[in-house]
């Protein structure tokens, strides 16, 4: 974990959250040697993949193989 005294964060603020971000390791600054504050970086839990979100979400409740009307109906619409 890297350590910055307080007077040098001042001068490179940009510089020190850049290399937070980059390397992903937290930064401490000091001043008059007291740890004032510790920067972390954000971590952003990874992001579910939408694929199978509704896994066992369905529940078939009739019959999925016999056609849903009647052959009769079929003969007359064919016609």
């Amino acid at each position: 974990m890297e350590e910055v005294q307080l007077f040098n964060f001042q001068n490179n603020v940009y510089d020190v959250i850049n290399s937070v971000v980059n390397s992903h390791q937290p930064v401490i600054i000091r001043d008059k040697g007291k740890f004032l504050v510790k920067i972390v970086p954000v971590l952003y839990p990874e992001q579910e993949s939408w694929l199978g979100c509704m896994k066992s979400k369905g529940r078939i409740t009739g019959d999925i193989i016999s056609p849903a009307e009647d052959t009769e109906n079929w003969k007359v619409l064919s016609e």
